[in-house]
């Protein structure tokens, strides 16, 4: 819609603009006239005119959403899953709303891991027995006005070759999510800037602040990992930066759909050979639960986590995951490897 629109403006304007280079002095001033006017078009203020507000419901009753008794999330008068498309070529507006509906889902998990789970959820620094890494948050986006204020009241003494390095993640972050931001949310009317939490200010760091301020100063003699997609390749970097201290402390790591690369991040031949000892890579697959994927990869087994749904691998894989850690921590005292490639060790979900 408008794609379209914007075209018809355009076109008319650069066939003029093709005729007028071809004539005299005249022709040129017009054609700078002209230039000078398309710079003036704000594109982005041209395709706010159709869109409705972006304002949202703050809760799932306002979205006229619940979950039901079985978990899934339906509309409370159709009883239809979440529909994405809720306006027709609004495509900026459907992800804002997405993205609202979102946050309170996001809310709402967490308050099931605390009521049902009995976890508690606690700021950063504190102590955990059972840890469930964050590491998607990153930042808290505030208005830039507060946020200056904030900002020249924060003196680091850090030194200067630790922050620089910091500096850099961060802006390699902001950029990725920038790229995004404008096409998302064209209508973002106040200014804001993104303060990244000190020493977690990306999923890498978050997962080593975690390991050396927790996990690394535990009694546990036995540390096993979960790491589901972006958080296996999180995983790797923290054996880059802590291998002696990983090797001593995990028992073993459970892969869910990993999206590491040990060539892209550089792994070394000792972290590749760990890996292959003490990791297994549960992948998205057709095959049954278990059977063996090939890889082009040399650093763990690949295994089927028994769906071909990214988003499932974690949960579908569950039985074999705490099999493989059971495994792995009866090797430990007598040096028997587990073996989680071989078929028969498959388990059957009737059996857990």
């Amino acid at each position: 819609m408008y794609f379209t629109f914007i075209i018809l403006i355009l076109l008319p304007f650069w066939i003029n603009m093709a005729q007028l280079q071809q004539g005299g002095p005249d022709e040129k001033e017009k054609t700078t006239a002209l230039k000078d006017l398309l710079s003036r078009i704000d594109l982005d203020e041209l395709m706010k005119k159709d869109e409705p507000p972006l304002e949202f419901p703050d809760t799932l009753e306002g979205f006229e959403y619940a979950f039901n008794e079985q978990g899934q999330l339906r509309h409370v008068k159709t009883g239809e899953p979440f529909v994405f498309n809720y306006r027709e070529d609004l495509h900026r507006w459907n992800q804002k709303r997405y993205e609202a509906l979102g946050e309170i889902i996001t809310k709402y998990v967490y308050e099931l891991l605390e009521k049902e789970c009995h976890l508690k959820k606690v700021t950063l620094p504190e102590g955990y027995g059972v840890i469930v890494l964050n590491p998607n948050e990153n930042y808290i986006e505030v208005e830039k006005t507060k946020a200056q204020v904030q900002l020249s009241s924060d003196s680091s003494d850090e030194p200067a070759e630790k922050r620089e390095r910091k500096d850099k993640v961060q802006k390699e972050t902001k950029k990725r999510r920038d790229f995004y931001e404008k096409y998302r949310n064209p209508q973002k009317e106040k200014e804001t800037v993104q303060l990244y939490i000190r020493d977690n200010g990306s999923p890498e760091e978050h997962v080593i602040y975690v390991w050396d301020h927790f996990i690394a100063q535990s009694a546990a003699e036995n540390v096993f990992f979960v790491a589901h997609s972006y958080g296996g390749l999180a995983f790797v970097e923290l054996m880059i930066q802590r291998e002696a201290d990983v090797k001593n402390k995990v028992t073993a790591v459970a892969l869910t759909d990993s999206v590491h690369n040990v060539w892209h991040q550089e792994a070394g031949k000792t972290i590749r050979e760990w890996m292959r000892e003490n990791c297994c890579n549960w992948v998205s697959s057709s095959e049954p639960l278990d059977t063996s994927v090939e890889s082009m990869l040399p650093d763990c087994p690949r295994v089927s986590a028994g769906t071909e749904r990214h988003e499932l691998t974690s949960w579908k894989s569950f039985p074999s995951v705490f099999k493989f850690f059971t495994e792995a921590a009866e090797a430990k005292h007598s040096s028997v490897k587990p073996a989680p490639t071989r078929r028969s060790n498959r388990i059957k979900y009737e059996e857990l």
